[in-house]
């Protein structure tokens, strides 16, 4: 289903995380004229494009969405980029969730670095991304009391989720510990290592 998003946008419903990779990498490499704004996200994708005949746009929309639901039916699998992140595991909640999964601290070292994530979408802040296929082991809740900042490089885990501190900001994420990996540069183009899709594996610094 796509529909309005204002009176620039559209919002394409994809109804899966993977469609919304596919749509977002195709919009990318085929961008339609006028768009200035691809936003993923976990089964939804919106399209900005100021300025543009709304039909027009969303007929390339539809054509696009439909080639690329046709070849994840199909089981076409692109193959996506590779980062590794080098990190020095010496986290403040290390312990604590190594105590929460019933498992030692070298145990959630091994599990944090042992499987492929994959980055799901970004948001909360620029560059944050959202690294989905954590192990289930090391799923924890967020502290209860977030902290009012946290170092830019932090690596965290957050429910079914770990993520990489893009800046420092306040964050409630458990920390296992750092990279000096930059994730997040304005002075590169993209500013952000990571875009949805990309596979990402952390190994021990």
């Amino acid at each position: 289903m796509i529909r309005a998003a204002g009176e620039h946008g559209l919002l394409v419903e994809t109804g899966s995380l993977e469609l919304s990779h596919r749509l977002d990498a195709a919009l990318r490499a085929e961008r339609p004229e006028g768009v200035v704004e691809i936003v993923p996200g976990p089964e939804t994708v919106l399209v900005v494009a100021p300025g543009v005949d709304q039909a027009r746009l969303l007929a390339r929309v539809e054509e696009l969405a439909g080639r690329e639901r046709a070849k994840a039916a199909g089981g076409a699998d692109e193959e996506q980029p590779l980062v590794t992140i080098p990190v020095v595991y010496d986290g403040a909640d290390l312990d604590s969730v190594a105590a929460l999964a019933g498992i030692s601290a070298d145990e959630v070292v091994a599990r944090h670095t042992g499987r492929e994530l994959v980055v799901g979408w970004l948001g909360f802040a620029p560059g944050f991304a959202y690294l989905t296929g954590l192990d289930p082991v090391l799923e924890t809740p967020r502290l209860d009391t977030p902290r009012t900042s946290v170092p830019a490089g932090s690596v965290a885990v957050a429910g079914p989720y770990s993520a990489v501190y893009p800046s420092a900001s306040p964050g409630g994420w458990r920390l296992l510990g750092r990279t000096a990996t930059r994730v997040w540069d304005v002075t590169a183009e993209p500013p952000s290592l990571f875009r949805p899709g990309m596979r990402v594996r952390f190994e021990p610094a």
